[in-house]
């Protein structure tokens, strides 16, 4: 039998179809490369159980096609990056009484380009065209990028199908926080949570009761001193797990470990958290929310230190303006990342549709000195939001300084780090360099210290009037 005898109204002589009577275990990058290549087009039809070039069926038994399905599955996920919307589906028949299938791959063009296919760690790029896959050109790869500028990854169509039963967690979170009330059908319809084929969103996976991809992993970490690298860590916990998971397990993790203490305010007594309440809710929700899923290997961070807690989430600011670090989070603007979570969120209650979680934060932590100011801290790849310990008298350690990263110095000396940080965000003269590190404003600071960094590129020297002052180059350093 050929597959034209079961499959009506097919094309056999188009760039858009392809068959494979088994998929090659021995070279991967054959086949995977075509997935690619349709994705990075317009779209194609994969068969597996058909013989190339005749269109012969081979097929494979009931156990056969499921095991040929579940190796695809695997390798797509494992070496396509990020993973083509695909519909996979068995094509029964029947040949001398005897029941076959065919695998059926239907890919869609993808929304998000290029698809990438890695394979031992080499990243490749392919392209359908005139019925064969190659390596995508320069100018494809431009194309391909400028048109997926703006996609979300939340919106995309996944391969799961709608199940009411599988988000009974969500269900749950919902009423919690709406007084009961259900969580509607109609609800989850207009906020795109699936298709009108009932597909769910890739953003509405996230909310299934048994999800355990690694698109929410978090790690949660707790240090004994001010810095990661130079004190003992107490506990590092990872999670993974559907979203309300996720958020519960951070609030929990920061709860059952941050300080408390007494206060007198005239006549009483007031208990007094680390990290307010609402303050600490609003940081995870906004991680969660503003996280770019796009980014496979990486995990929102909950560092909590002696002084302060930071809620880390990978991704900047989505199309909002360029922070270094600053205490205005009123001020901040950003657009949403995440359409889909994000309404899930505002719908369950903990989140303003107004996007006012910051606002929240600052009243807060109202009233509160100079050394306890929450503030932000945003880079191309991640933003933090940095809480202070209230239970902490003495504030924050060197707020207003970054924690830097950087290759050594040639010949440096042990005040570069010191240096570097102080410098960061101002300019300095050497006489207000030699007062942050407690030394004199000696030949040695000018010549041996800043003189070196000067010349290795580390420091800019400028001059106003008579006056030298030094800028550390922020091309040359990473904020940690």
């Amino acid at each position: 039998m050929y597959l034209e005898e079961i499959i009506n109204d097919i094309q056999l002589e188009n760039d858009r179809f392809e068959c494979k009577s088994r998929l090659n275990r021995e070279d991967v990058v054959g086949w995977l490369k075509t997935i690619a290549g349709f994705a990075n087009a317009s779209g194609g039809d994969f068969y597996v159980g058909v013989e190339d070039k005749t269109n012969q069926l081979i097929g494979f038994d009931r156990a056969g096609a499921d095991n040929e399905r579940n190796y695809f599955n695997n390798q797509v996920n494992e070496h396509l990056v990020p993973r083509p919307q695909m519909k996979l589906s068995f094509v029964r028949y029947e040949i001398k009484g005897t029941e076959r299938f065919i695998l059926h791959i239907r890919i869609l063009e993808s929304a998000v380009k290029p698809v990438i296919l890695k394979y031992r760690s080499i990243p490749s790029i392919f392209m359908r065209r005139d019925g064969f896959t190659n390596g995508a050109t320069y100018e494809e790869i431009i194309e391909m990028s400028v048109k997926s500028k703006n996609t979300q990854y939340d919106t995309l169509t996944s391969d799961r199908k709608y199940e009411a039963a599988d988000f009974t967690i969500l269900r749950s979170f919902y009423a919690s926080h709406n007084n009961g009330k259900a969580l509607t059908e109609k609800a989850l319809q207009s906020m795109g949570f699936y298709d009108e084929e009932g597909f769910l969103a890739n953003g509405a996976v996230l909310f299934e009761d048994d999800y355990q991809g690694k698109k929410t992993e978090v790690q949660c970490s707790l240090f004994s001193g001010f810095t990661k690298g130079s004190e003992r860590i107490v506990t590092i916990n990872r999670f993974h797990g559907n979203m309300i998971s996720v958020i519960n397990y951070m609030m929990e993790f920061v709860t059952q470990r941050m300080n408390h203490s007494m206060i007198k305010l005239e006549s009483t007594r007031k208990n007094i958290d680390a990290y307010p309440q609402r303050a600490l809710f609003e940081g995870v929700i906004n991680a969660v929310a503003h996280r770019d899923y796009f980014l496979d290997g990486t995990q929102i961070q909950v560092d909590m230190f002696k002084d302060r807690l930071e809620i880390s989430s990978p991704g900047s600011f989505y199309r909002g303006e360029k922070l270094g670090k600053t205490y205005d989070l009123s001020g901040i603007t950003s657009k949403r990342r995440n359409e889909l979570i994000v309404s899930v969120l505002v719908s369950c209650n903990v989140m303003e549709a107004a996007g006012t979680g910051f606002d929240k934060i600052m009243e807060e932590y109202a009233g509160q000195d100079e050394l306890h100011r929450p503030y932000i801290c945003s880079s191309s790849d991640h933003f933090t939001l940095v809480l202070p310990d209230l239970t902490y008298m003495e504030g924050v350690e060197d707020s207003s300084l970054p924690v830097l990263l950087f290759a050594p110095v040639p010949d440096g000396t042990a005040y570069d780090s010191k240096v570097l940080s102080f410098c960061y965000h101002q300019a300095h003269k050497a006489s207000e360099i030699a007062g942050h590190l407690g030394i004199s404003d000696s030949t040695y600071l000018r010549k041996q210290v800043l003189g070196n960094l000067v010349k290795n590129q580390y420091l800019e020297e400028s001059r106003l009037s008579r006056a030298a002052y030094y800028k550390t180059r922020p091309e040359m350093v990473t904020v940690e």
